[in-house]
Order: structure tokens, then sequence, then C-alpha cells
């Protein structure tokens, strides 16, 4: 992420920290289920939360490991974090302020490396992948978790579309082709992936990110809008809400 690139996101995100923290969507699902079951029993020593945000990923895996390292970019969000491990009592997650592209750790640092519903805000995607590689020991794993695009063009372009008045600092859901080659150029060897849909409610969607009310219009009128492809491939419903495609990427570290 370009220095520029990482001001603007985490700027972005300071206010807006603690809705993270307490977001229902973030908080639970498959997903995360599947990152604890991928870590518990595993004895992994040190653990990378790369892009913790609320730091549901830090939570959920704190009582299976050694320690865990969560980083993000935005100071306020660690700052949530440090707040809530307190509060839960989980003595082993630390916070550390850093952008995916340029990680300040050193080669082999982690034993896992575990990355949920960030890759889409990055400035450069495979410039972070190659870092949380670089992080990873040999054998090491990787789970990357995040919301990804429709295969088809007309209903990707809608997707990014809304994602983007929601939310002016996403850059892109990737579509699970664009992750499997993605994690391929990167160093990763892809083990398995698994896809499940998620309904986002679009009042809380929308009062996450503090969306102005201006842009909220704009989201309604272009779903309003939308040819019958696109709101039958987004599962859109008459106020707005609609089904996300998350995929859960596991990968190793050759």
């Amino acid at each position: 992420m370009t220095k520029q690139a990482g001001q603007f996101a985490a700027g972005h995100y300071e206010a807006r920290a603690s809705a993270y923290v307490e977001s229902a969507v973030h908080s639970q699902g498959s997903d995360l289920d599947a990152i604890v079951l991928a870590v518990q029993g595993r004895g992994f020593g040190r653990v990378l939360d790369l892009g913790c945000g609320g730091g549901h990923v830090s939570y959920a895996v704190a009582p299976h490991v050694g320690q865990i390292v969560a980083c993000d970019i935005t100071p306020g969000m660690l700052k949530a974090v440090q707040d809530e491990a307190s509060r839960r009592g989980l003595s082993n997650i630390e916070v550390r302020q850093a952008s995916a592209e340029n990680l300040p750790f050193e080669d082999c640092a982690f034993d896992t490396v575990l990355c949920r519903f960030t890759a889409h805000h990055w400035d450069g995607f495979e410039a972070g992948l190659r870092e949380a590689r670089r992080v990873l020991k040999p054998g090491g794993l990787a789970v990357f978790v995040d919301a990804t695009a429709p295969e088809d063009a007309v209903s990707d372009s809608w997707l990014q579309a809304l994602e983007l008045m929601r939310d002016i600092s996403h850059v892109r859901d990737y579509s699970i082709g664009e992750w499997v080659s993605a994690l391929g150029r990167s160093g990763f060897s892809v083990e398995g992936l698994t896809r499940s849909r998620l309904k986002m409610a679009f009042e809380s969607w929308v009062a996450r990110t503090q969306t102005p009310l201006e842009r909220v219009e704009g989201i309604r009128s272009l779903q309003r809008g939308a040819p019958a492809v696109v709101k039958e491939r987004l599962g859109l419903e008459e106020d707005g809400s609609f089904l996300l495609d998350v995929t859960v990427f596991t990968a190793s570290r050759p």
C-alpha cells in the first residue's frame, strides 16, 4: 500500500473502530469457525492476525495459540482491540501498526498467518500476499477469508460499485479465480477453499461505515435500477439487503 493510500484507509476507519469491534457480522460466522478449527490443537506458537480490524480473529484463536500479533494500519482499531482483549482477559494478544504491504517483521516470524475481511482494502493486493508469505515459516499455515466477487462481469461491476459507494476506502472484491492465481504467484500452495453466502442487512451495513445519506440514497437508486440478472445473483431484497459471497482459502508456504 502506498503511504498516501494507507493514510487514507487509516483515517477513514479511525472513527469507525468501535463499530467493527461490536459488529455482529464480524464477530461470528462459519468462516470464523473455520479459522478456529484450522488452528486449534496444532500447537502454534506465534500467529499473525493480518489486517485485524475489530480483532475478532485474535479473540477467537487466542485460547488456542501461544501468542497472537494483531496488525492493522489504523491506530484507532488497534486501541479498540487492545482494550477489548484486556476486557476479555486475553493477555497473549499484542497489537502492531503496519500496512499489509510493508510488514515490520523478520522473515519466517510466524507459524501461521490469518487474514479476514481486509484484503479488499489493500492498495497492493499481491504485495500484501507476498509479505504474508515472507513472514510465514516454511510449511506454515495461512488462512485468508474475504468477500469474493461474482465470476460474471455484469454482477461483478455492480457489486464493486455498491461497495465503493458504501465505503470509499474499498479497492476490490476479487473473484475466486483471481484469488487462487494471486496466491500461486505470491508463492503459496492453495490447499483448499470453502464458499458460503453471508446476508448483509442493509441498515447495519451502511451504518457500520457511517456512509453519508447521499451515498446511501445513491446505493438504493442503483439497487432499484439493477438488471434482473444482478438482483438475482446478489439476492437483492426490497430493503436493500443482499447476499455476499465469502470464501475461505487455506494455503501453505512450501
